[in-house]
């Protein structure tokens, strides 16, 4: 059994974060993220990372470049507007295949918006947030506990297919306190024999690059990362369900709506409406196959996707649905969390 403390999200993040092997952090302050920074800052001198507090977002994530070519294992925090200058960096590190750890602790926007929660960053999380053609795996925790699971599990992701994975959760699960178990620390053992490490005599020169002059390199570099995408959507799926088995609605949340939709669901149940969840855990590779799985089910008469949005992920789920059965929307913006209450009144209106 792992220790266990009634931590901050962020602050598990962080720790997390040590626990598993982190070598350097490079990062930019910005509400509501900016524990995971502080409290790195402060269990530095105990341990043997890099933390620096870089002048901007942009440089941050240049610096990741640089440390994740030399075969670091590293990780980088932000909100909403700070992962917005991140998104150049990002698609140069998907091209070049550095592995490393990106977390994205959302605010309201558009804009600077408010320092409050939302989920108004999945479009930009799950389809490609800077140029060119890509994806990365996306988690979304909804829990302190998955807060530090998830950083684990994300830096293991990102060695396993030499590509960055983005963390994405929201304000209020990064300031919310709860009782965490914290993974045993794991010593981290790198075996990255493609890093800008020095060249010994016995190989060629490794070269780490985004950049394909010629068309046919570049069209060989897609070709390659789209297989490699292919490999993730196959095995890197994975959600959650609740109460699905004899559903006829079934609410799609992630994130801290998923916790609040299952609360709903309860409810909903005590009053005799047969409702029942279904939470992605993976926004990208999202899962289509079980939503069109559901959708198919006769005894289902509508989806209703709850989100802190206007609606981003609804639009997944209705493309995995097929048409075959109804998708509705219920959604609070500008870092207002929706309620049981509400989400039962948005379900009964559809009745």
């Amino acid at each position: 059994m792992g220790e266990i403390r009634l931590m901050k999200g962020n602050e598990a993040l962080g720790e997390a974060a040590i626990r598993a092997g982190l070598q350097g952090y490079f990062g930019y302050p910005i509400t509501p993220q900016s524990e995971v920074i502080e409290y790195l800052a402060k269990e530095e001198p105990k341990y043997d990372y890099v933390l620096i507090q870089a002048e901007s977002e942009v440089a941050a994530v240049n610096m990741m470049y640089g440390a994740g070519g030399a075969g670091g294992r590293i990780m980088t925090t932000t909100s909403s507007p700070g992962f917005s200058l991140m998104q150049e960096g990002v698609s140069y590190l998907v091209c070049t295949e550095i592995p490393c750890l990106f977390a994205n602790i959302v605010r309201g926007g558009p804009g600077l918006g408010t320092i409050q929660a939302s989920q108004g960053d999945y479009f930009q999380a799950t389809k490609g947030g800077g140029h060119g053609d890509y994806n990365m795996i996306v988690l979304a925790p909804n829990s302190v506990q998955e807060m530090a699971d998830h950083t684990f599990l994300g830096f293991e992701l990102a060695d396993k297919y030499r590509s960055p994975v983005l963390l994405l959760s929201d304000g209020s699960i990064g300031q919310m306190m709860e009782k965490v178990e914290l993974p045993d620390p794991k010593p981290y053992k790198p075996n990255k024999p493609w890093a800008t490490v020095g060249k010994p005599k016995n190989r060629e020169r490794n070269i780490l690059t985004s950049l394909y002059i010629l068309s046919d390199d570049m069209e060989k570099k897609n070709i390659h990362l789209q297989a490699k995408f292919e490999k993730m959507e196959k095995n890197e799926v994975r959600f959650e369900e609740y109460r699905t088995e004899d559903a006829e609605i079934i609410i799609t949340a992630f994130g801290l709506t998923s916790r609040i939709s299952k609360k709903a669901v309860d409810v909903g149940r005590e009053s005799g409406i047969k409702l029942g969840l279904f939470r992605p855990i993976t926004l990208w590779p999202f899962p289509k196959k079980r939503i069109e799985e559901l959708a198919s089910k006769k005894e289902v008469k509508f989806f209703i996707s709850v989100e802190m949005n206007a609606g981003q992920m609804k639009e997944d789920v209705m493309l995995n649905v097929y048409g075959k059965k109804p998708v509705y929307f219920f959604g609070r913006f500008g870092g207002i969390i929706p309620t049981p209450e509400e989400i039962l009144s948005a379900i009964k209106s559809h009745l």
